[in-house]
């Protein structure tokens, strides 16, 4: 996101495990993505989410353009204590979840496609903005 609000052209690139970390074909599929923006750019403030799935690429059933998925979170926030005595927390808990939706970056990554979400950085509901100024907010 840093990258889209200072105007560069932006691409993540996660690959979909907690688990197996062989990055390499992963790291084809940025390479490759990044020629395509720079051929075709981005339009501003907008990024690529790319989420790979984490199987041998004989498996991969292709790439679909998606919408964002629905995650659900099970985090569980843990109380620990530093070496000096001072207390910090750290966010553990089981992996997420989500609604495995067609069309969706979660349902692609399930069925072994290389999920391309195209991001925008204003995330504001539009459609929201005029019912929620009828509420004669006040301070």
């Amino acid at each position: 996101m840093e990258g889209a609000i200072a105007g560069v052209p932006a691409i993540a690139v996660s690959l979909a495990s907690y688990r197996k970390a062989e990055f390499a074909f992963a790291a084809r599929v940025a390479a490759r993505l990044a020629h395509k923006v720079i051929g075709n750019g981005l339009p501003a403030q907008t990024l690529l989410n790319v989420n790979v799935p984490a199987v041998p690429e004989a498996e991969i059933a292709g790439v679909m353009v998606t919408r964002m998925g629905l995650r659900i979170y099970y985090d569980e926030l843990i109380r620990r204590v530093d070496p000096r005595g001072r207390p910090y927390y750290w966010i553990g808990g089981d992996e997420p979840g989500g609604l495995l939706e067609e069309g969706t970056d979660l349902w692609a990554v399930a069925h072994n496609y290389v999920s391309v979400t195209p991001i925008q950085l204003d995330l504001t509901a539009r459609e929201q903005l005029e019912r929620i100024g009828k509420w004669g907010l006040q301070i």
